[in-house]
């Protein structure tokens, strides 16, 4: 019998969860059971409250008796993706929460600077993680990349240069796919 997995997205803003909910879903996932936990608006920085939310969500996770799913989006700023990785198991540790193995499904996906990097890449252009792209003006403006990201996906390649963010996403995607309940 076929357990119906949940999944949790644990992001910024409105902009990261269109993008993580736009892809999900064309990758087939059942988003039915989803919820969103994103840092309020105009509260203080996204990073932030991801980072306070994160043992909480994975301490859930493992309290739950359905199959379930932690999806994080979290902003890599001028850390990069293992800097915020870091950050993320210190907080664990600091909240007495064993961080999340590699044998769980628990994602963490850190767009470096931001998401907008990724959009800029999408797009074409040749990007660096250290520049602040422009905000999309709708959330819903992200389906485009999100189209272009499968495709690229589904061909197992993304066009070089790639930011090194986007590439570790990647594997870590690659990682959640095997695991997934």
């Amino acid at each position: 019998m076929s357990r119906r997995v949940q999944v949790v997205l644990l992001c910024e803003d409105s902009q990261q969860a269109a993008f993580a909910r736009r892809f999900l879903k064309r990758d087939g996932w059942n988003l039915r059971g989803l919820r969103v936990v994103k840092a309020p608006q105009g509260r203080g920085a996204g990073e932030q409250f991801v980072r306070e939310q994160f043992p909480r969500e994975v301490a859930e996770q493992r309290r739950r008796h359905v199959a379930q799913t932690l999806v994080v989006l979290i902003d890599g700023d001028v850390v990069g993706v293992e800097g915020r990785k870091r950050s993320l198991r210190d907080v664990c540790d600091a909240h007495d929460v064993v961080p999340p193995t590699p044998a769980e499904s628990v994602a963490v996906f850190v767009p470096t600077r931001n998401i907008e990097t990724w959009f800029a890449y999408l797009d074409g252009q040749e990007v660096d993680e250290a520049t602040n792209y422009p905000r999309l003006v709708r959330e819903r403006a992200c389906h485009r990349h999100v189209d272009v990201l499968a495709k690229m996906c589904r061909q197992r390649q993304l066009r070089q240069p790639a930011p090194p963010s986007l590439v570790a996403a990647c594997r870590e995607y690659t990682r959640l796919s095997a695991v997934r309940p």
